[in-house]
């Protein structure tokens, strides 16, 4: 019991009572990948190297032919299940930190959930949620390799990917530079998801029994309609219950977040359909298999009828 309880603390200092995490603070000057130059100038290198590399494999290799990546694509998987396990983690405790020390400034005119949701006006990007939004908005840079990945072994450059992966890394920065309010919320919401999917990953890479359904696309679907409920949430507050810091970049980030979800609505109705197209294909290939054979056999009753 002893041993627990201290392997707790241990866990809870270093998440959310380390120095380094008490005091942060998100700096052009002090943080790495902090300036508008940094995030224009990575998303145009990925945009240009993932574009770049299809491009030479198409005229370098026979086409659909993939590149070995051996452990690679597992080892980046387990490596970012971790990784989320560890965000999701750190931002709870922080967030539950920071509730029980500043609450007692808006206790009156705030709940705990109205604070995740719709941060008070003047909020700064400092201290322990702010630590691990910056440590969030870092691992967007290692999403983005998964990319690289599927042009390496699917030969495929797909532009809901690319677009995906730009704009979530932009609103990871937005939530820095401007405070945005609903962040704690949607980096719990995604890290929780995101922990499982690529642990999901992780276990089919390496030989393991698949789910019997679209596992990941389910996910992704029940993260966009938290998002989408988050966000309806954050209006509200806004609007009737005195403002919410950060609201502009909200706005931004909720068209980002429209063009996201009208993108895989787009691409899910397509498979979709695609998948019924195929069903309905084999179903006629077999009436069709099933009628001929049928035509032959009474072709040939009918010709040893006449003695043929």
């Amino acid at each position: 019991m002893g041993k627990s309880s201290m392997l707790i603390q241990t866990l809870t200092f270093y998440l959310s009572e380390h120095p380094s995490i008490v005091g942060f603070r998100w700096s052009h000057s002090h943080s790495w990948g902090s300036t508008w130059l940094f995030l224009f100038t990575s998303i145009a290198f990925y945009l240009t190297l993932s574009l770049f590399l299809h491009l030479f494999l198409a005229l370098l290799l026979r086409r659909g032919r993939p590149v070995p990546l051996g452990p690679i694509p597992a080892l980046h998987s387990l490596i970012m299940s971790l990784v989320s396990v560890t965000i999701f983690a750190g931002i709870l405790l922080s967030a539950a930190a920071e509730i029980r020390e500043t609450r007692w400034f808006w206790r009156r005119s705030k709940t705990p959930f109205q604070w995740l949701l719709c941060f008070p006006l003047g909020t700064r990007p400092s201290g322990r949620v702010f630590f691990w939004s910056y440590i969030y908005y870092l691992s967007r840079f290692l999403h983005m390799l998964r990319t690289i990945f599927t042009i390496l072994r699917r030969r495929k450059l797909a532009f809901f990917q690319l677009f995906n992966h730009s704009i979530l890394t932009c609103m990871s920065f937005l939530w820095l530079e401007f405070s945005q309010s609903f962040q704690v919320l949607a980096i719990l919401f995604t890290s929780s998801v995101y922990s499982v999917v690529y642990g999901y990953r992780f276990w089919t890479a390496i030989g393991l029994r698949s789910a019997c359904f679209p596992f990941v696309l389910n996910c992704q679907i029940v993260l966009l309609g938290c998002n989408l409920v988050c966000h309806v949430g954050v209006f509200l507050l806004h609007f009737f219950k005195g403002g919410c810091n950060g609201i502009g970049a909200w706005v931004f980030n909720s068209v980002l977040n429209a063009a996201i979800l009208l993108l895989f609505l787009n691409f899910y109705v397509k498979r979709h359909l695609i998948k019924r197209r195929k069903l309905d294909g084999v179903g006629e290939s077999s009436k069709v298999q099933s009628y001929s054979g049928l035509s032959a056999g009474m072709e040939a009753e009918l010709q040893k009828s006449k003695g043929i």
